[in-house]
């Protein structure tokens, strides 16, 4: 177990967060078997299990089948919750789009 989200001020509903820094590998389902056997021992409901490479498909079919609710964050979907929510990033660019003002005319 990685981590601890505490969804309400007083941490009675808690996400629990494993984190996987991976280049090459994928994240198998025995990785995903032993984070819901980590949820259980801590009588967790829901768990989210993120990686900067990618699940196998063995691993996102035991995830969907586990009694437990567990969300998988890929590099990709990872990259894109970064991008939008501003975490490590900055604006490299602006484009501006400008139009035509007919009232500034009359």
């Amino acid at each position: 177990m990685d981590g601890v989200i505490d969804q309400d001020a007083l941490g009675l509903d808690r996400i629990y967060v494993q984190a996987k820094r991976y280049t090459d590998n994928k994240v198998s389902s025995g990785e995903i078997r032993d984070f819901f056997g980590s949820l259980d021992r801590f009588k967790a409901s829901k768990g989210l299990f993120v990686t900067t490479s990618a699940f196998s498909p063995a691993a996102k079919e035991t995830a969907e089948l586990l009694s437990k609710r567990i969300v998988l964050v890929d590099g990709s979907l990872l990259s894109r919750l970064m991008i939008r929510f501003d975490i490590g990033c900055r604006v490299e660019e602006t484009i501006l789009i400008k139009k035509l003002d007919e009232e500034f005319f009359d």
